[in-house]
């Protein structure tokens, strides 16, 4: 039997907690800036990096119960987004990073250009240059010393071979 006050709905990009408040379920959302949204995003597509046997949604509402992550749609999107088009993504930056295998990156890195090449393809209201710039500053704090120029060249490139670049 589940409990009402911590029972899940699960969309295709959404996980909403739902409260029963006054006899009623309510369904509780958050809102988070899109920079911590990024953030938890690729903190959670580095965990599944080290957990590719376990569902992707058990790894979600797992780090949102033990951690308390906070979380919003944006944060779902660009976990569940990544993970539906993963083909898609590692080919565009295998295609750049010449004389690198995704198998050898950083896992760091490849989670930072994954989140970053899925936000070039798949989101149009995000202007590629904030992708990109927010890539190169999730490397710059999560990753060593070279990420940052490394995630910036092949962001740069993956721009030109979308006909992003003008």
């Amino acid at each position: 039997m589940t409990n009402p006050q911590n029972d899940y709905i699960m969309y295709k990009y959404r996980i909403n907690r739902i409260k029963r408040i006054n006899g009623e379920n309510v369904v509780m959302t958050k809102s988070i800036d899109r920079r911590a949204a990024r953030q938890h995003a690729l903190e959670l597509l580095f965990e599944r990096e080290f957990r590719k046997d376990e569902d992707a949604s058990d790894i979600y509402r797992t780090a949102e119960d033990t951690r308390e992550l906070e979380t919003d749609g944006l944060t779902e999107k660009l976990y569940f987004g990544v993970l539906d088009n993963l083909d898609e993504t590692d080919r565009l930056i295998s295609n750049r990073a010449v004389g690198w295998k995704t198998e050898r990156m950083s896992k760091v890195s490849l989670s930072v250009l994954r989140i970053a090449v899925y936000e070039m393809k798949f989101c149009p209201e995000t202007p590629f240059p904030v992708a990109i710039n927010e890539a190169v500053e999730l490397a710059k704090t999560f990753d060593d010393d070279k990420a940052p120029a490394f995630v910036n060249g092949i962001l740069n490139g993956i721009a030109e071979d979308l006909g992003l670049k003008k």
